[in-house]
């Protein structure tokens, strides 16, 4: 028999943290805890107020229900939960957890042995001009060799000075820029935007208009002199046959996955399966959950073996994380086994 409960935790920023949607302080989080004799299962489900569309004032409710329904399985669960994506991705990892060994160890392989880490980007956060530029030397200094910007919250000129800054100094073959406007350009001025950002060799754009434009979007797409990469554009699409309808209309260059806002495992392994069908690229990255979330998303990614600069170094952001193996160095994630983990909540 198991039991279930549910707890919230709220993280809390080292540093305000800038995007185009605003300044973030706080970052609200839930875990679903399985026991079952004397084992236990965890599992977090990184609700992300405001972007994901689960994001719905009866969301503890939800998660109520799947406690007291945790008998039915996890199969007959992720069924029902088709539009809870965040809660589906913390079931399949309190149910892999439960089923472990070691109750962290969800995906057993060369990274959980720390003898393999993946290649990450830097990621560097919105704001003023200086801090900006602040961030950028702190992660060429950290040996980063991918660096992603957010862009679209101060003036488009600045933010392109940072980005010449860069490339004067690093080659296209040296440093990796890529750039996340998170939905801010206008569809009417962002062809023109593109072509500026492409005289920089810039590898990518995370959405650079807002989710839901489909037909601008694909306009842009076949258009575009620099690669551009759907990111909130998978957020809300169920079905299969959305799916492949989204990638066949805008074919896009790549997507990216972020398993709390997608399904989960099982959901960014179906868009991962139909994008590769439309000879379109993809990569993994966390959004903001904490260390329990980041590291099944870790685990999970290195399973996938892509060799691109994942999305995953985001675990240092908060002041009450929990301690992990999870490490940062030289532009990778790796899994230190000897440090022990600290989850108490």
């Amino acid at each position: 028999m198991i039991k279930a409960t549910y707890k919230k935790y709220i993280l809390n920023f080292k540093n305000p943290s800038g995007t185009s949607r605003g300044i973030l302080k706080t970052k609200e989080t839930w875990f679903i805890i399985l026991e079952q004799n004397d084992k236990i299962g965890i599992g977090e489900t990184g609700l992300f107020r405001g972007l994901s569309i689960d994001d719905v004032p009866f969301y503890e409710e939800k998660l109520k229900w799947v406690c007291k329904n945790i008998k039915v399985g996890i199969a007959a669960l992720l069924k029902e939960l088709l539009e809870f994506p965040s809660i589906q991705f913390g079931l399949e990892q309190a149910f892999l957890s439960l089923q472990s060994a070691d109750k962290f160890e969800l995906f057993p392989s060369e990274f959980t042995k720390g003898q393999k880490s993946i290649p990450i980007n830097g990621l560097v956060w919105m704001g003023e001009k200086e801090f900006m530029k602040n961030q950028i030397i702190e992660k060429l200094e950290n040996g980063f060799s991918c660096i992603k910007m957010k862009i679209g919250a101060i003036d488009f000129d600045a933010e392109i000075e940072l980005l010449q800054a860069i490339r004067k100094e690093f080659s296209a073959k040296e440093i990796e820029l890529r750039v996340d406007a998170n939905g801010a350009f206008n569809p009417n001025n962002a062809l023109e935007k593109l072509k500026i950002l492409s005289e920089l060799e810039i590898h990518s754009i995370e959405q650079p208009i807002k989710q839901g434009q489909i037909e601008e979007m694909a306009m842009l797409c076949a258009k575009t002199p620099l690669p551009i990469a759907l990111d909130e554009e998978l957020i809300g699409v169920f079905s299969s046959e959305e799916k492949k309808k989204l990638l066949a209309t805008i074919k896009p260059q790549y997507i990216i996955l972020k398993p709390s806002l997608v399904g989960g495992f099982a959901g960014s392994l179906a868009w991962i399966q139909l994008a590769e069908q439309n000879n379109c690229n993809w990569w993994v990255t966390s959004a903001l959950e904490s260390n329990i979330g980041l590291n099944a998303i870790a685990q999970f990614t290195h399973t996938l073996q892509n060799n691109l600069p994942q999305g995953l170094g985001t675990g240092g952001l908060f002041t009450n994380n929990f301690m992990s193996p999870l490490q940062v160095k030289s532009g990778t994630l790796h899994y230190n086994p000897t440090i022990n983990w600290n989850f108490n909540l």
